[in-house]
């Protein structure tokens, strides 16, 4: 689990978790900050890097749960954080069920 400062991210958490109270939201900073990293506009993203910087982020990152990313999103931080070279970003996470 990520220790951030819950006021770091309570801007944020009613803007992209709007299905929670803020409160609620920071609870779990990893999905404030995957919901941001996935829908964030620029502003919020850059504001968002700056405040937990690229170790968080690559954490957020590498582990994501199926569906917290969409392909591009996904391509994007990889690239930006350098974790993945051109035409070699990982695939998405996906569910898997056991029976």
């Amino acid at each position: 689990m990520i220790q951030i400062n819950p006021e770091i991210l309570t801007p944020l958490a009613g803007k992209y978790i709007w299905w929670k109270t803020p409160a609620e939201a920071v609870a779990m900073p990893e999905r404030v900050i995957a919901q941001v990293m996935n829908l964030g506009d620029y502003d919020d993203v850059q504001w968002l890097a700056e405040q937990v910087g690229d170790d968080v982020l690559c954490d957020v990152l590498t582990h994501a749960e199926a569906g917290q990313f969409n392909a591009r999103s996904w391509a994007y931080w990889h690239y930006r954080l350098g974790l993945a070279q051109v035409e070699q970003v990982p695939p998405l996470p996906v569910r898997r069920f056991q029976q």
